[in-house]
C-alpha cells in the first residue's frame, strides 16, 4: 500500500520523514520532486535540493517561477565527507526549523569514484541519517540514478531508508535496517593491510604529549605541511585519547601515504561497544563524548573494526 505525498501527509510532530528515490529516468527524478517542492513551498517550509548539475537543471525548469525558492546545491560542492556532511544537514536544519513547519531536503549523494571503503561509509551515513535526524522536523529524500549505480548501492539504499519514494507516493521498504543494527557487507572483514615496509609504527600510552611529538615529527618527515600536520596530530589525540582512557591504556600508531591522502591507524587492546560512533552530535554542554565527533569533522574517511582481538581505527586525511 502506498500513500500519496500531501502537504498535511505528515506532521512536524512525527519527527524525520526518510525516503528513497529509486528513479531510472529524468520523468521519474521529476515525477517524484516537483511536487515534493511545490508541496513543501505551499505549506511553508524550506526546501534544499543537493543533486546533480544535471538534476539541478531539470529542476529549475520544472518548477518554474518556484525555483526561487528552493535553495540549490551542487552534490560536488556538499558530499565531502560523512561526518562533515552531516553536520552541514545538521546545521541546515537547526537554522530553518524555527522559522518554517518543516525542512524539506533533496539529499542525492556522490557514488561516482568512490572507493570500496568511501562507498561503505557513505552507505552507513545514509543509515545514520534516520538516528541523526530522528526527533527533527525534517523530511528528506535521497534520489539513487539506477541507470548510472551499481545495483548494490541501490540495493542498500532499501536497506537505509524506511520508505521508498516512487513518484508522488511513497512505500515501507521491508528491507529497512535500524542503524543500530545497520552492518556494511565488509564490516567484519579485515581493514586491507598498510604498505609492507613503508609505514612507520610506534606505540604510546598515557603519555601523549611524547606521542603527539612523535606524530608530528613523522608527519613532516612523510612531507605534510604544518596546518595538515596540526589536523592530524588533534585527530589522532582524540583517538588515542579514547584508547587509554577505555581501551587498556595504551595501543599503536601506524601511519602511510596513499596517493593524496595520508592514512594513520590507531589500534588498541580495547573493545567500541558504540552502535554509529561519532556519528550522533554530542550534547554540547556534555564534558566528554566529543572525541570521534570531532575526528569525523576533521577527517574525509574514518574505518573503525572491533572485536576480540581489539579495535583498529583508520584515519584519512586530505594532504592538501
Amino acid at each position: 500500500m502506498s500513500t500519496t505525498i500531501t502537504p498535511d501527509a505528515r506532521t512536524p510532530s512525527a519527527g524525520l520523514i526518510h525516503h528513497a528515490l529509486i528513479y531510472g529516468s529524468d520523468q521519474e527524478f521529476l515525477s517524484a520532486t516537483v511536487p515534493f517542492c511545490l508541496d513543501g513551498l505551499a505549506a511553508g517550509d524550506r526546501v534544499l535540493a543537493v543533486t546533480t548539475a544535471a538534476n539541478i537543471d531539470l529542476l529549475t525548469g520544472a518548477l518554474d517561477t518556484a525555483a526561487a525558492e528552493v535553495d540549490f546545491v551542487e552534490a560536488g560542492n556538499w558530499y565531502h565527507a560523512p561526518g562533515r556532511t552531516l553536520a552541514a544537514y545538521g546545521h541546515y536544519v537547526d537554522d530553518h526549523k524555527r522559522r518554517h513547519p518543516r525542512v524539506r531536503v533533496i539529499g542525492e549523494p556522490l557514488w561516482h569514484g568512490r572507493s570500496p571503503a568511501q562507498q561503505a561509509e557513505w552507505t552507513r551515513y545514509e543509515s545514520v541519517i534516520n538516528a541523526a535526524f530522528a526527533t527533527s522536523p525534517a523530511w528528506i529524500v535521497c534520489p539513487y540514478d539506477e541507470r548510472a549505480l551499481p545495483e548494490q548501492i541501490v540495493s542498500d539504499a532499501r536497506r537505509t531508508h524506511p520508505d521508498l519514494m516512487s513518484g508522488p507516493a511513497w512505500q515501507a521498504s521491508p528491507a529497512y535496517t535500524d542503524p543500530a543494527a545497520f552492518a556494511y557487507a565488509t564490516d567484519h572483514l579485515p581493514l586491507s593491510p598498510a604498505p609492507a615496509g613503508t609505514a612507520p609504527d610506534f606505540g604510546f600510552d598515557a603519555d601523549l604529549h611524547r606521542m603527539r611529538q612523535r606524530l608530528a615529527s613523522l608527519a613532516t618527515g612523510l612531507g605534510l605541511g604544518a596546518d595538515q600536520t596540526d589536523r592530524l596530530v588533534l585527530a589522532v589525540n582524540e583517538v588515542a585519547t579514547n584508547a587509554v582512557e577505555h581501551g587498556g591504556g595504551h595501543g599503536r600508531i601506524r601511519m602511510w601515504i596513499d596517493g593524496d591522502v595520508v592514512v594513520c591507524d590507531v589500534t588498541d587492546p580495547g573493545h567500541l561497544d558504540t552502535p554509529i560512533p561519532g556519528y550522533l552530535p554530542p550534547d554540547p554542554a556534555a564534558p566528554r563524548g566529543h572525541g570521534l565527533w570531532v575526528v569525523r569533522q576533521l577527517c574525509e574517511l574514518l574505518e573503525i573494526r572491533t572485536g576480540l582481538p581489539g579495535t583498529q581505527i583508520r584515519l584519512h586525511l586530505a594532504r592538501v
